[in-house]
């Protein structure tokens, strides 16, 4: 490298290194309620996605905060994932195994980390999440877009 070159090396170096850090940077993940009409005694708070974007084959964790006008002492989170609009998994999970029952009022989180298989195809993926309450009631109903890529991607930054 000559002495000439080194302004331009430096520049690359340091735009190489801005990119990696804003590249961690977890962006505010915007949901919606499924009825906009509805009100929900269960409020989300927000949503957290690690890592973000989720990458095939790797654990990743979903944290929904909300809080509740009411104690919670039992219930069930139905989940749903859509890939460009094509249902491709659902599960129902008992809500005290995500939480510490009974929930008391005021603000909660509800974490859930899945492993998604190596072989999840990349792209944009939907996931609808519903809560209901020991009795069936629907306590909240949320969905947010999130994206999926190949860890090969993600090694090669």
């Amino acid at each position: 490298m000559d002495f000439h070159s080194l302004p331009n090396f430096f520049l690359l170096l340091s735009f190489s290194t801005l990119f990696l850090s804003f590249s961690h940077v977890q962006a505010q993940i915007t949901f919606k309620y499924c009825d906009k009409k509805a009100n929900y005694p269960v409020k989300v708070t927000g949503i957290e996605i690690l890592p973000n974007p989720v990458v095939s084959g790797d654990p990743a964790n979903f944290k929904i905060s909300a809080t509740s006008g009411k104690a919670i002492h039992g219930g069930k989170v139905v989940i749903g994932v859509s890939y460009v609009g094509v249902p491709v998994h659902s599960e129902t999970i008992d809500l005290c195994k995500e939480v510490s029952c009974p929930v008391a009022n005021g603000n909660f989180v509800i974490s859930h980390t899945q492993t998604l298989p190596s072989i999840t195809p990349p792209g944009p993926y939907t996931l609808k999440m519903t809560l209901k309450d020991d009795n069936g009631g629907q306590l909240t109903c949320i969905k947010f877009n999130f994206k999926i890529v190949l860890r090969s991607l993600v090694s090669d930054m």
